[in-house]
């Protein structure tokens, strides 16, 4: 089936990029959030981003009006009720996802084929969940949506070859590169990155390096883009902490805890960028290291 209508059911930094790339590719978008405040806040996001890419030299200025245009912000979940793909990316909770889409299931028509952009939780189980467990996939963006250009497409033992193949093309459509993954817990990228994520808390609560020395050995050493530091205060610090304990009750496994260090900062609000300090202080230029931490 084409892929020409997308609905995005939340519009905050994940939501708000997957109807951003939608629109850009040329799809109708509705996008649907809880309040309208809420829900303009994501648009500015949106148009901020684009506005952004004109200032850069990479779009045109009359195309960020043409991809608005294309957008169309709602409250009400009813509204989603003609899209041909229906893509989740509400808050990382099942319970909430569940209910979310048990109201779609009921509205959308069979042939709908829904999505879940979650990071860690089971496809298997909401597919389950519905009417269309044979049209219900994973399609794992990553943050920021724009720019990144994988997604997971994952696949449940109940999902359809055909239901598959249109995820991987329309994510193909949107100018990513989809890789194919099995319904386990962290699927591919978080299941190698995280316990790495971790396992840098560790080295720091040992005392083998400080924060900015752990950050520069693995951006020069391994070729990393960005240290462990500084991906875990751009990811968030709580973020990261649920990710670890969902992959820890999955496999009970050590690599997978959240050490002592990670959960204390969580406590203390000491989140990342969205805070203001995690790893590292965000009220000063450049950034430093935070003092006390080991």
């Amino acid at each position: 089936m084409a892929i020409r209508t997308v609905g995005v059911v939340g519009c905050g930094l994940m939501g708000s990029g997957i109807a951003q790339v939608a629109a850009e590719a040329g799809h109708d978008v509705v996008v649907c959030e809880v309040s309208k405040d809420v829900l303009e806040k994501g648009l500015a996001r949106v148009e901020s981003f684009l506005q952004k890419k004109v200032k850069k030299g990479k779009l045109a200025p009359e195309a960020v009006g043409e991809t608005m245009g294309r957008i169309r912000g709602t409250t009400r979940l009813g509204d989603l009720v003609g899209c041909d793909l229906v893509i989740e990316a509400v808050v990382e909770r099942l319970e909430v996802k569940k209910a979310v889409l048990a109201e779609l299931d009921a509205i959308c028509p069979a042939q709908t084929l829904f999505a879940s952009n979650t990071s860690s939780l089971s496809i298997t189980e909401m597919a389950a969940a519905t009417k269309r467990p044979g049209r219900f996939v994973g399609l794992h963006f990553f943050n920021p949506v724009p720019l990144m250009k994988l997604v997971e497409v994952v696949r449940s033992p109940l999902s359809e070859p055909a239901a598959l193949e249109e995820a991987v093309e329309f994510a193909r459509g949107l100018g990513k590169t989809p890789v194919s993954a099995s319904d386990r817990t962290g699927f591919i990228v978080n299941r190698l990155l995280v316990p790495y994520l971790l396992d840098a808390v560790r080295t720091l609560e040992q005392g083998v390096g400080g924060t900015a020395d752990i950050d520069e050995a693995m951006k020069l050493g391994c070729g990393y883009p960005m240290g462990p530091f500084t991906l875990l205060d751009f990811i968030g610090l709580d973020t990261t902490v649920y990710i670890a304990d969902i992959m820890f009750d999955e496999f009970r496994e050590s690599r997978y805890a959240a050490p002592p260090l990670l959960r204390r900062m969580v406590q203390a609000g000491l989140l990342g960028r969205k805070s203001g300090r995690g790893f590292y202080d965000y009220s000063q230029e450049p950034p430093a290291p935070t003092a006390g931490l080991a």
